[in-house]
This record gives C-alpha cells, sequence and structure tokens, in this order.
C-alpha cells in the first residue's frame, strides 16, 4: 500500500511543479510519504478493516483449493479402477474446479483493489490538501515524496514530513 501512495502522491504534486513560475530561487520541500501515511489519522483503521476483508477471501480461496486439491487426491486413487470415459470426464470436472478457483481468486482480486481504493481515497485526498495547502503557503515549486525512488540525497531542512503530520491532526 505505501508503495501505491508513492507513486500517486508523486503523480498528483508533479503537476504543481509544472504550473509554478520558475523564478531566482526555485523553493522545493520533501516527505516522507510512508510515515505521513501511516501516522495519518483513520489510516490504522482503513488498513485493519482492509486486512479483515483480505483475510476473509483468502479463506475462501484457501477452502477452494483445499476441495480441489481433495478432488485431485481422490482421482488420483481411483484413475486405474475407472474406464476411459469416466476418466475423461472426471478430468474434465477437474478442469471445471481449477477454472472456478482462478475465475473467483480473480474476482476476489479485484473486490480487494476496490475496497482498498474505498479505504484509501479519502485518506489520499487528505493527504494531498495538506501537502498543497503547505506547497501554496510556502511558495514551495514542488513537494516530493522522499520515499519514492530517484531521490538520492536531500537537505533535511526541507522534509515537511512533520508539518504534513502535523496538520493532518489537526484536521480530525
Amino acid at each position: 500500500m505505501t508503495r501505491v501512495v508513492g507513486v500517486w502522491l508523486g503523480l498528483g504534486l508533479l503537476g504543481a511543479a509544472a504550473a509554478a513560475q520558475a523564478g531566482p530561487a526555485l523553493k522545493i520541500g520533501y516527505i516522507n510519504g510512508t510515515q505521513v501515511l501511516q501516522q495519518t489519522p483513520g489510516y490504522t483503521a482503513a488498513e485493519s478493516t482492509f486486512d479483515r476483508t483480505v483475510q476473509g477471501y483468502r479463506g475462501e480461496v484457501q477452502k477452494l483449493a483445499a476441495q480441489l486439491d481433495s478432488a485431485v487426491r481422490a482421482f488420483d486413487q481411483q484413475s486405474i479402477a475407472l474406464s476411459p470415459a469416466a476418466k475423461q470426464a472426471k478430468q474434465k470436472q477437474l478442469q471445471t474446479m481449477q477454472q472456478h478457483l482462478t475465475d473467483r481468486q480473480n474476482e476476489l482480486q479485484q473486490q480487494a483493489q476496490t475496497r482498498q481504493q474505498e479505504l484509501m481515497q479519502p485518506i489520499y485526498a487528505r493527504i494531498k490538501a495538506v501537502i498543497q495547502g503547505l506547497r501554496a503557503e510556502g511558495n514551495y515549486a514542488l513537494i516530493v515524496d522522499a520515499d519514492s525512488p530517484g531521490i538520492m540525497a536531500a537537505d533535511p531542512s526541507l522534509d515537511l514530513t512533520s508539518k504534513v503530520l502535523q496538520r493532518l491532526k489537526q484536521s480530525q
């Protein structure tokens, strides 16, 4: 989830840099996106809700996989005694079960992604609004996420993480 926020915040905030006029002194700040996300009010509850949802999905998939494994073992034990037609029918049934498992896994994965977006979108929106406010207030041309790839070094005095966290907690 934290990787998503780095990309998400980076994309949203790069537009601010393009809109900023390049004056004599270009002011840049950065945040620790992972720290901001993890300490944003409501994140822990959203993450917990998401984890419970995913755990339910995993349980369902494990149950379907166990049923398939059991059917395969039964087929392996019975295959010698089955006629070619019965063997072929049983193999088709196993293929159908496998396809059902794969389809259900894909469906649950999509549901998990949708649920994660539902839970995290309001949090991302709050974070972005606070960062945009700090950018405008501090006349920053750009605020980047130090957790994102590409930043090799940064001046610690430009770190706005604590200010973002303070405002997020105030706006609770």
